[in-house]
């Protein structure tokens, strides 16, 4: 039986297929993750050359094998921009690559593709800015992945004491106060010597309030926090997501050595 459909996607990932094909990675609202073939699209003056990665796109799919066929697409916006800085690159490309572990085939995951386009459209931003901000795009990123793995239903549980139930209420300007970051369960209160990683109040308070929508700012508008609790943070969701989706997201891994790469050598000038 012929299948004929329209939806509205955002290609997370492109590549060859045959000799002048292209495989289309697509998350949608209606399909989930779809894997579409883009016939001809690698030829010169193709109508269908605009099959790149981090494209939000308005597709007409068909055919009758299980792999459907673009008979027509049209580019709503495209986040290219993001590939002028490798910053930037490897926080979007991080996102891609979460939404594919998280996201099944003809399972589709709601407000995962809204709340993507609107990381990915904090980055495109971010990238027009001179110099980078950095900083401000490692939060992005980290708030990111707070809000898809918790669409995704691995959310961190940062409400609550993973070994008591105690509400984590972080006690501000109680230095002594530690919180222990246990990859396998979650948070706990105290000092736990076999934790991943301790925080304190400030910094507890601070992963607590990236579930909002908004990065946390102080009254006079500016990023709260330094880069080195930001580093703490994106070490905790690398675990986080390396242990319970038993994949790494080498992205981020790019991501942090840029940015320790920059901070190096910003202190050597």
């Amino acid at each position: 039986m012929n299948y004929e459909k329209k939806i509205q996607g955002l290609s997370l990932k492109v590549g060859p297929l045959g000799e002048s094909d292209r495989l289309l990675t697509v998350l949608s609202d209606q399909e989930g993750i779809t894997r579409l073939a883009v016939p001809g699209a690698r030829k010169p003056g193709s109508k269908l050359a605009a099959a790149t990665p981090l494209t939000f796109l308005d597709l007409e799919i068909g055919g009758r094998s299980e792999l459907k066929r673009v008979r027509q697409l049209n580019v709503l916006r495209t986040f290219s921009k993001v590939g002028a800085q490798l910053e930037t690159l490897s926080a979007a490309q991080s996102i891609a690559e979460l939404s594919l572990l998280l996201v099944a085939g003809d399972d589709p995951i709601p407000n995962m593709l809204k709340t993507v386009l609107i990381h990915l459209d904090r980055l495109d931003s971010l990238s027009k800015d001179s110099p980078l901000n950095q900083l401000k795009i490692l939060a992005t990123t980290i708030q990111s992945f707070v809000h898809l793995l918790a669409l995704g239903g691995y959310g961190l549980p940062v409400q609550n004491c993973c070994h008591t139930g105690q509400l984590l209420d972080p006690p501000l300007g109680d230095w002594h106060w530690r919180c222990s970051f246990l990859k396998d369960s979650g948070f706990a209160i105290g000092n736990f010597p076999a934790s991943d990683m301790q925080l304190n109040p400030s910094e507890l308070a601070l992963l607590q309030r990236l579930f909002r929508p908004e990065l946390p700012r102080t009254s006079k508008g500016e990023l709260m926090g330094p880069l080195k609790v930001w580093m703490k943070l994106l070490f905790i969701i690398e675990s986080w997501t390396y242990y319970n989706l038993s994949n790494k997201v080498n992205s981020l891994q790019l991501l942090r050595e840029t940015l320790v790469l920059e901070n190096n050598l910003n202190k050597n000038h």
